[in-house]
């Protein structure tokens, strides 16, 4: 560890992990916390919620395909969703730096009220700071969520096994470049659109044709394919199938332009599935059937060859995918 804090150390990958297990767990002592899971499981009364919370810094605000507004519930949305969660409920916290500009504003609050309405959810509690200019690059946004758990069931990497399939529901890396051309004034033929979107709905419908069989869910957001699968990768082995992946060809020319790893890039629409191999196809199926999940592709097993993920590339060939070390892309979500 460093002795001092680096903006990478927020950018989804070792370091941040590094920050988050040596630095922040150990302070807390929480037994929820430990489990490091996208929300917490809160046993009340006979009732299964699922608690998380998150902050959004990204920079800029508006892009193509959403804002900040958006990106925030949506994100605290599929938080919950991975952990099967049918959302109840939203905070929204803000901190605005003095002079954002108040059209700005009322645009990003707009947002924040249409995308709740999509996920049918409601933003029932919250706090607003202002803060000095220079402090704040326009605003930020903290959101909290809590939403309903289905009964007797849960998802987590303990239960992935050998012969498990990983499914993802659509094209990868679209956020994150949609993010990055914007800043660095990459143009393409035709516009990269940001995936932000609310997953729950989605998710549901998987569960409800393959319930257990649904072993994991994870939504792959910083450090994008890469860090998650590497996260649920504890005990098992995954390798995945370049040809497989569904990828833009924009995306996938913007990422060589840009010397990045597009199982590494951002993304904010994507829910991935591990499921068992008996039940694949009719999981692939339900997610076909949802507008956010039309794309949905098979790319991967599960194997034994624990702690590893490997992809093997079109050519044949197979390399280890490891966790990011920082943050290729600052200020992302």
């Amino acid at each position: 560890m460093s002795n001092e804090i680096k903006l990478a150390h927020g950018g989804g990958g070792i370091l941040m992990q590094e920050l988050i297990r040596e630095n922040i767990v150990p302070a807390l002592k929480s037994k929820s916390l430990m489990e490091l899971a996208d929300s917490a499981r809160l046993d009340v009364d006979n009732i299964s919620l699922a608690f998380t919370m998150d902050g959004f810094v990204v920079d800029p605000l508006i892009f193509p395909g959403g804002d900040i507004g958006r990106l925030a519930v949506c994100g605290t949305i599929n938080d919950l969703a991975a952990r099967g969660a049918r959302p109840l409920a939203l905070s929204l916290g803000l901190i605005i730096e003095e002079g954002l500009c108040l059209e700005i504003f009322r645009q990003i609050m707009d947002s924040v009220a249409r995308t709740a309405r999509e996920a049918d959810v409601e933003v029932v509690t919250g706090d607003t700071k202002v803060v000095e200019r220079g402090s704040a690059s326009g605003i930020f946004i903290t959101t909290s969520g809590v939403g309903q758990m289905r009964r007797d069931m849960d998802f987590g990497p303990d239960r992935i096994a050998a012969g498990d399939v990983v499914i993802i529901n659509g094209y990868i890396g679209d956020h994150g470049i949609a993010v990055m051309s914007l800043r660095e004034g990459i143009s393409f033929v035709s516009t990269v659109k940001s995936d932000v979107a609310p997953l729950a709905e989605m998710v549901g419908k998987v569960l409800d044709m393959c319930g257990p069989a649904v072993k994991c869910m994870k939504d792959p957001t910083r450090g994008g394919l890469a860090a998650n699968l590497n996260e649920i990768a504890r005990k098992v082995g995954i390798l995945l199938e370049e040809d497989k992946i569904p990828v833009r060809n924009q995306v996938r020319g913007a990422c060589e332009l840009l010397g990045l790893d597009v199982l590494s890039v951002a993304n904010e629409g994507k829910m991935l599935f591990v499921v068992s191999e008996k039940e694949a196809q009719k999981a692939l199926e339900a997610l076909n059937n949802h507008p956010l999940g039309r794309d949905a592709a098979i790319i991967g097993r599960v194997d034994d060859k624990a702690g590893l993920v490997r992809l093997k590339t079109s050519i044949g060939g197979e390399r280890i995918i490891d966790t990011p070390y920082g943050e290729e892309l600052p200020r992302i979500c």
